[in-house]
């Protein structure tokens, strides 16, 4: 076995002694440092064992001798051994990563992250149609850009950070959110799947390169409809729907949507069972979203005898498992023309956008105003009754932190008027205040 003689390499004039040719020193077990000294000055050089008394070796860049380091093309020594363990660190890692198979990618993450993805929507669909918008976001705005070439185990916080700029700054704050979160979400099941041969700090990578609070800085606006224009607009819905011949289709996922606050995925899969007529009750099915385990899959939530009277031409004459909430779907003929072809459940809520902007429109609300108000509206009404924070986050299925972040301003102004309330007159109207002489 050879013994390393070690070179004097540390400065200028160390160097400067070394006769023409390549000179080692150790950095670490099985890792060296190298200087090839030339007429003109010196590389540095990094060379690392691979097993079976093989040697891998690079070069770092020129060494300091003839001008000052700039810790790019030119560096010292201290700059050479961090290089070169980095170097050895990286191609360490490339020899882990291929051993254990083909090289895992952001490509292939994305991949499987939504095949995964459509295979849960599709389980939870049934026979309905997929809503694909992962896929399309990922693919208009990952799949090709160099991000997507890179090995997972090669992703630094600096490719992550230069993705993010590269996202167009037109692209709605709500959107950068979602498509960050998708790109976030693939990236972590790939590393958890690839663990083994990943890095072990690959998730807190991943989570410092697409830091939420750097993405968008602007909070989005919250619409809050009074109950007025909800009423407007409720009426706008029927009135759409007749003329639309809906058969109420539309106008009675509007009221649902307002009269519980839920979102539009769970209202669609709420079953005709779900409607208790003697309870003035609505049983809507919990969300999906979030990973911990639900500790129920139904949320009661009172509704007025409107509402189930409306709703009775859903359920009457139809079994409790079947969906609730049908619309029709048309089929386009051979000579092009369109016809009715069978009712279904909703599937996206953006089959609700043809009709919406006519309601909008009519009930006399912003353009702008969209489905998702009727939730915000649903949730101020609750703390503006006087609801605890913790019941209205209940019935809407979400948390009481959340309710208290975004919707800060409806708590105080919903505390304030509580406590207005417990305030009672502590001295006579007009107050009397008689002055007590003292007494000697």
């Amino acid at each position: 076995m050879k013994v390393l003689k070690e070179a004097a390499l540390t400065t200028r004039n160390a160097r400067s002694k070394l006769p023409s040719g390549s000179h080692w020193r150790s950095i670490d077990p099985d890792t060296h440092l190298g200087y090839r000294k030339g007429v003109r000055g010196g590389r540095w050089l990094v060379r690392w064992y691979k097993g079976s008394g093989s040697y891998a070796q690079a070069t770092l860049a020129t060494a300091d001798d003839a001008f000052e380091a700039d810790g790019s093309d030119i560096i010292d020594f201290n700059q050479a051994v961090s290089r070169a363990r980095a170097h050895v660190e990286k191609a360490r890692a490339d020899e882990r990563a291929e051993a254990a198979g083909p090289l895992a990618t952001v490509t292939s993450a994305i991949h499987a992250y939504l095949e995964m993805r459509e295979a849960r929507e599709r389980a939870n669909a049934g026979s309905g149609g997929l809503k694909r918008d992962a896929r399309s976001r990922l693919q208009r705005y990952v799949l090709g850009t160099d991000l997507a070439k890179q090995p997972l185990h090669r992703i630094d916080e600096t490719a992550l950070r230069q993705w993010r700029k590269q996202i167009p700054d037109d692209l709605a704050p709500a959107s950068v959110r979602r498509l960050v979160n998708d790109l976030k979400a693939a990236l972590n099941a790939a590393a958890l799947t690839h663990r083994v041969r990943l890095p072990a700090d690959l998730a807190g990578t991943i989570r410092a390169g697409l830091k939420a609070d750097e993405i968008v800085q602007a909070e989005p606006r919250r619409q809050v409809l009074s109950d007025a224009d909800v009423r407007r607009m409720i009426t706008a819905a029927w009135e759409a729907d007749q003329a639309g011949a809906h058969d109420g289709d539309v106008a009675r996922l509007i009221l649902v949507l307002a009269a519980t606050g839920a979102r539009f995925s769970q209202v669609a899969r709420m079953t005709v069972a779900d409607v208790q007529p003697a309870e003035s009750r609505l049983m809507v099915p919990t969300s999906r979203k979030g990973r911990g385990p639900k500790r129920t899959d139904r949320i009661g939530v009172r509704v007025g005898d409107d509402v189930i009277e409306a709703l009775r031409p859903a359920i009457s004459g139809r079994k409790g498992p079947e969906p609730l909430l049908l619309r029709w779907r048309s089929v386009q003929t051979a000579s092009g023309l369109w016809h009715r072809d069978n009712r279904g459940p909703w599937r996206a809520a953006s089959e609700l956008s043809r009709m919406w902007a006519p309601i909008v429109k009519a009930a006399g609300l912003p353009s702008d105003t969209v489905p998702y108000a009727l939730r915000h509206s649903s949730i101020v009404r609750g703390l503006r009754a006087g609801l605890p924070v913790r019941l209205v986050a209940a019935l809407h299925d979400t948390s009481s932190a959340m309710v208290e972040r975004h919707y800060a301003a409806f708590v105080v102004d919903a505390l304030d008027e509580l406590a207005a309330k417990a305030v009672v007159p502590l001295t006579r109207s007009p107050a009397r205040v008689i002055s007590l002489e003292r007494k000697a």
